[in-house]
């Protein structure tokens, strides 16, 4: 009796600890909203893109991989109809070259997306309102799988019907429509 109550309060713990970390790894993707450890100070800079794919608020943006800030804004501006990304950049990289490209990444095939961010050369650095010029939008999975489908379908019904033309140009069929009797046959 003793060692199945001592199974169950280990299954039970095993099971809670589980719930612990499950809690704790959500909290940590950048989707999520909710973030344990957050540095809310730094300066505020935009960028505007054509497509910012699933790109969340609290999204990471990188700088050679280390985390340099994270999106805290994201809307659609009404007269370019292009979106409008607010990143705050932590305090202690303030020497971002202001000529800085940005470009919407993606964490492994299926992860989230993300900033990253190119250095560019100039002797400024971006400041509290900047704007980033230089952005690449997200590149969108769906998009790219349907123009794969679509250049299979072109090669394989573009290339059959090539085939089927050139036989037909050289020599005629005996399916052929007869020559038209309004115009003279040429003379031989």
């Amino acid at each position: 009796m003793q060692s199945n109550r001592t199974l169950e309060l280990g299954t039970g713990l095993f099971v809670l600890l589980g719930f612990v970390a499950l809690f704790f790894l959500a909290t940590q993707l950048p989707s999520s909203g909710l973030k344990l450890s957050s540095e809310k100070r730094g300066f505020h800079v935009s960028a505007d893109f054509d497509n910012i794919g699933d790109l969340k608020v609290g999204s990471p943006v990188t700088m050679a991989g280390v985390s340099v800030g994270e999106v805290a804004a994201i809307r659609l501006d009404p007269k370019t109809y292009q979106a409008v990304v607010g990143l705050r950049i932590y305090p202690k990289y303030n020497e971002i070259p202001d000529d800085s490209f940005a470009s919407i990444q993606t964490q492994g095939l299926l992860g989230g997306k993300y900033i990253g961010l190119s250095p560019g050369g100039s002797e400024t650095f971006l400041k509290e309102g900047s704007h980033i010029d230089q952005t690449q939008s997200a590149i969108v999975l769906e998009s790219l799988i349907n123009k794969l489908f679509a250049s299979f379908a072109n090669k394989a019904g573009g290339g059959d019907s090539q085939s089927q033309a050139q036989p037909q140009s050289q020599s005629p069929s005996p399916s052929a429509p007869a020559a038209d009797p309004k115009k003279p046959e040429p003379k031989k």
